[in-house]
């Protein structure tokens, strides 16, 4: 394969999650597109579904393919990721057309996901993965064990780069005035105190183990809501608000069951949603990028995991406590750890400055190699 260093990078292919409505993976592209823009500046970006690489047994797709990866081989670089690209959903990746790309190929913020009860990949799809990673020049990965699973099936352990979630550096917007004091996030006198902000999310988007703890999940969610009411809601407290932080359409099929009493939903775009989670003391949540965004933004989550990813960014981060198992909730572990966490909510805040200034050195080293 050519030298990147040696040929000017005018017009990149970015392979990525197509889920709009997913507002993790939505984060996702533009907090890479953000990325290449500021490395890349002359450089135009073409969008293409990671979803191409999949293996499609439809003859009827063929010339579709073809075409789409003919405009893949006219850019100068091929960027894939970042997000959860080693997914069964994904799975397996046509051999074919991987080795069709003749451009150089880079695996930027890639994640390994595997839920909870979930089988393991099949060798075919582990083949697909394997191939992808030797054609690629440079794989950067945004947890340590994505690179264990990718060293398990093959690949060498010095290529793999782990940088961090792109995700995590997502440029925040400030949302309208009128945005934020209907939510509440403006004090309006500067005599009382600033009421205590928790935020909830939940995965609801497809996961198919939700069902089988579902009961756990709500009441143990509810017991955070109920000492927060108890502890800083009655007479003479500060007041405390809930945030429903809503990342997928598919749960307003579920937020209403958490019966919290005016919970504000927020439904923002991705960078102005990012900045409401900086503006809350503590979230409890499930989806992987409400912990992330919320980690960009400042602000501690206790993430309930559902899958092998959730336990992968808390130990990227170096804060394993930030995360609890599902068989843990009938325990109360989730409130006694919601307890220690937000009496430290200032240490954390300070705490992820310093790890996002290494994530963003570490992600534009990564880019800047290939100048």
């Amino acid at each position: 394969m050519k030298n990147i260093r040696c040929q000017p990078i005018k017009k990149i292919a970015h392979l990525h999650v197509w889920d709009q409505q997913n507002k993790g993976d939505a984060a996702i592209v533009l907090a890479v597109q953000e990325l290449l823009r500021k490395n890349f500046p002359a450089s135009r970006i073409i969008d293409f579904p990671v979803d191409f690489l999949k293996k499609d047994l439809s003859h009827e797709r063929s010339g579709e393919k073809a075409a789409i990866l003919k405009k893949i081989n006219q850019a100068d670089l091929v960027i894939i990721g970042g997000g959860g690209i080693f997914y069964s959903y994904f799975l397996p990746y046509d051999l074919d057309v991987i080795r069709a790309i003749t451009k150089p190929v880079i695996i930027f913020g890639g994640g390994y996901i595997k839920e909870v009860d979930a089988a393991d990949l099949n060798q075919e799809a582990i083949k697909s993965v394997s191939t992808l990673v030797k054609q690629a020049c440079a794989v950067g990965v945004r947890d340590f064990k994505t690179k264990e699973f990718l060293v398990k099936n093959g690949a060498c352990p010095g290529k793999i780069k782990v940088i961090g979630d792109p995700a995590a550096l997502l440029v925040e917007k400030k949302p309208p005035r009128a945005v934020l004091k209907k939510l509440g996030l403006i004090n309006s006198s500067l005599k009382s105190k600033p009421k205590i902000k928790i935020g909830f999310n939940l995965n609801y988007s497809g996961w198919l183990g939700f069902g089988k703890w579902h009961d756990d999940i709500l009441r143990a969610y509810w017991e955070v809501a109920d000492y927060f009411l108890k502890r800083y809601g009655s007479p003479g407290g500060p007041g405390v608000e809930f945030y429903y932080l809503k990342h997928h359409p598919g749960e307003k099929q579920i937020y209403p069951e958490l019966k919290i009493k005016n919970l504000r939903v927020v439904d923002l775009e991705p960078a102005d949603q990012k900045y409401v989670y900086g503006q809350l003391d503590l979230v409890i949540g499930m989806m992987l990028h409400a912990g992330v965004m919320a980690f960009g933004a400042g602000t501690p989550e206790i993430s309930v995991a559902y899958d092998l990813r959730n336990y992968s960014f808390a130990e990227f981060i170096g804060q394993p406590e930030l995360v609890i198992d599902l068989d843990k909730l009938k325990k109360e572990e989730l409130l006694k750890r919601v307890k220690l966490v937000f009496k430290d909510r200032r240490l954390y805040r300070k705490k992820f400055a310093k790890i996002k200034e290494k994530i963003n050195r570490e992600e534009t080293r990564f880019l800047r190699q290939l100048i």
